[in-house]
């Protein structure tokens, strides 16, 4: 993993470019971590040997898992970084494009990356941080300013 700050006016940008065989989803989450990224949004483009994106299943509660075994295209990746419990909690969906022009899409659980995957990271002002909800499980918007610390 290589990882690269840009400052502009809005907040900071990370460039986060996952290398081949890395699983995705792990290797973005400990950039987060290790920058300390709380709100954001999130970005990427690539490809993976194979994946597991998911759909939420209202009634249960969780993802059903969708696996793909196949190398495919990272058509779109986007999502959000949301504060968990003072961690980042990443939430991207990806759809994901098979060889013969068809898709598959969902919250992406897992990818393993080939040949790579560019990230980028863009932080948000606070109020647009996403919180979880401690009902879904899910993060979403509450429009409020982050409580503060101890």
């Amino acid at each position: 993993m290589r990882a690269r700050e840009v400052r502009h006016q809005t907040g900071r940008v990370l460039v986060l470019v996952c290398d081949k065989g890395e699983e995705a989803v792990a290797a973005v989450g400990a950039a987060l971590r290790e920058q300390r990224v709380l709100a954001a949004r999130v970005t990427a483009v690539g490809g993976f040997a194979d994946a597991e994106v998911g759909w939420f299943d209202r009634d249960r509660g969780d993802y059903r898992r969708i696996p793909v075994t196949e190398q495919v295209e990272v058509l779109s990746l986007i999502g959000d970084v949301a504060e968990q419990d003072g961690e980042p909690a990443l939430h991207v969906h990806a759809v994901l494009g098979r060889s013969d022009g068809g898709t598959v899409g969902g919250h992406l659980l897992r990818g393993r990356v080939w040949p790579t995957l560019e990230v980028v990271v863009s932080e948000v002002a606070p109020e647009l941080a996403k919180r979880v909800d401690p009902e879904t499980g899910l993060a979403l918007i509450s429009g409020e300013p982050p409580a503060p610390g101890p």
